[in-house]
């Protein structure tokens, strides 16, 4: 895409469509009203939202949703972990993985917490690999609450990526090379299936009837609430990444949900396919 010097986008780049109409937002965005996405931090300064100095953060990171999820996983892998930043609750653990570094910290729930911290982990720290570890919920009769999709793909009805490219219909995808380190680590295990899944913007709104028999019709293979946006926020800052998620419950199948204590404790195998996409 076109762009002038100052980083706004080009009024070329849409008058050259014909019949196409401008956003207002756009006709903002062009003329320099808005300059959030071009924002540059020194590098000794911390963001709004991490407080780890420079160096502190690994070039890989996992990314949980829950807080405590990551405490876990930090003292279940990591060796000589220190927490290098503590903010609104969400801290970055940082150690080493047979001498590989890594870091550990929560993404939140949703697109837009997702967004927010995997852009400041790219963009200002350094991160070059950016591994989701959470839970999903099943809709394929593929898979069963226990197993593990790996996410080739993410769907969603949510504008955060349909507002990086107007009128385009983003594909939010992940990271070959990630993705190909996962499935090797599997090593054929049948309750590792990767797939598309569907990333949704609501937890308790009531979809219409039929909405989950569909995805399911279509191969998707479980639901959650972040990956598409990890997936688009990697694509625009040129990094990679991946979602790995443990089917917690099954839409389809009720009566075989997780308990909450499960939903915090049980990500073993997640986490081991993590570990060897993070640090391929």
């Amino acid at each position: 895409m076109a762009r002038r010097a100052s980083g706004t986008l080009s009024d070329t780049y849409f008058n050259r469509r014909a019949g196409l109409v401008i956003p207002d937002f756009l006709k903002r965005f062009n003329a320099g009203a808005v300059r959030f996405a071009t924002t540059r931090y020194p590098r000794d300064m911390a963001t709004p939202h991490i407080a780890a100095a420079a160096g502190a953060i690994a070039p890989a990171v996992l990314m949980p949703g829950d807080p405590k999820r990551a405490e876990r996983m930090a003292a279940a892998i990591l060796q000589g972990s220190r927490v290098v930043s503590d903010v609104r609750g969400i801290q970055v653990h940082t150690g080493t993985v047979e001498g590989a570094p890594l870091s550990i910290m929560a993404s939140g729930m949703g697109m837009p917490s997702m967004a927010l911290y995997a852009t400041e982990l790219f963009r200002f720290y350094g991160v070059t690999r950016i591994v989701r570890v959470g839970t999903a919920g099943g809709l394929s009769p593929r898979v069963d609450t226990g197993d593990v999709v790996v996410a080739v793909g993410a769907h969603t009805a949510s504008s955060m990526n349909e507002l990086r490219i107007p009128g385009l219909h983003f594909a939010a995808v992940a990271d070959w090379g990630l993705l190909a380190a996962a499935m090797a680590a599997a090593a054929g295990d049948p309750r590792v299936v990767a797939g598309t899944i569907v990333s949704n913007d609501h937890f308790y709104r009531e979809f219409q009837s039929g909405y989950h028999e569909a995805l399911a019709a279509h191969s998707v293979l479980a639901c959650e609430m972040e990956t598409a946006a990890l997936y688009g926020v990697a694509a625009a800052e040129g990094r990679a990444a991946l979602a790995i998620c443990t089917v917690s419950n099954h839409l389809l199948k009720p009566d075989r949900d997780m308990t909450p204590a499960d939903r915090e404790q049980v990500f073993d195998q997640a986490l081991k396919l993590a570990v060897a996409a993070a640090l391929s």
